[in-house]
């Protein structure tokens, strides 16, 4: 802990514990599942392998963390303690009032087409799902790059690649990477996207018309900037 206020006031004591570059998102990713070391790098990729060492060691001994080491196998896992889940609610109105408030208008360098394919797999509902298996084919039409992505179900399983897994599709999403960020974080509904030319879906019509009941939106959809309230 390097950051001191010297004084009793709790938001300050609060604070000299949360208030450390990445600790938020650290704490958002351990919220949204994340226990190992490469699965939060996934979720902050400008994160050095130091800092993120750092932090974490710094959080586990703050008491927000469980550090375990992982049976028969290098390394550890992290979940969070009873301090570390009281959090959730101060998370979530944080991100409220950052949709409401700090968002604004979306810079291309803040599209970051890998967080965005990591949120979708948080969000499928493999249960909403027919059948063992569902393969889903995201093309992003203005990327050169990771422009391809693949989301395979299988039961209770649910992977990402940026290979061909070599099964058939059975949804298939072309957008641009703007459009599905806007559409997963509700700023758009998917049916206004397709209508406005932004998105073509390709797929069984029971799976296309209702896609949020087995892909869900971020938490934070349907909060709208304090701009565009009249």
């Amino acid at each position: 802990m390097s950051i001191r206020y010297e004084q009793f006031c709790p938001v300050a004591k609060a604070s000299e514990i949360l208030s450390e570059k990445w600790t938020f998102l650290i704490i958002r990713e351990a919220i949204m599942g994340a226990t190992r070391f490469n699965e939060f790098q996934h979720g902050m990729a400008l994160i050095s392998p130091t800092m993120l060492t750092k932090r974490l060691n710094d959080l586990t001994e703050n008491g927000l963390l469980m550090r375990k080491k992982i049976p028969a196998q290098k390394g550890y896992e992290y979940h969070l303690t009873g301090a570390g889940k009281e959090l959730f609610p101060i998370i979530k109105q944080l991100g409220d009032w950052g949709m409401r408030w700090a968002r604004g208008q979306m810079v291309d360098s803040e599209l970051d087409v890998e967080l965005l394919i990591l949120y979708l797999v948080r969000s499928i509902k493999p249960e909403s799902l027919p059948g063992n298996e569902t393969v889903i084919q995201f093309n992003f039409t203005n990327l050169k790059k990771l422009g391809r992505w693949w989301i395979v179900v299988r039961g209770n399983d649910v992977d990402a690649c940026l290979e061909d897994p070599g099964r058939d599709v059975d949804i298939w999403f072309t957008t641009d990477l703007r459009t599905m960020i806007e559409a997963w974080m509700g700023d758009i509904t998917y049916k206004e996207a397709v209508r406005d030319k932004r998105m073509k879906l390709i797929g069984p019509k029971a799976l296309t018309n209702n896609i949020t009941l087995w892909m869900t939106n971020s938490i934070f959809a349907g909060i709208p900037q304090a701009s565009k309230i009249e």
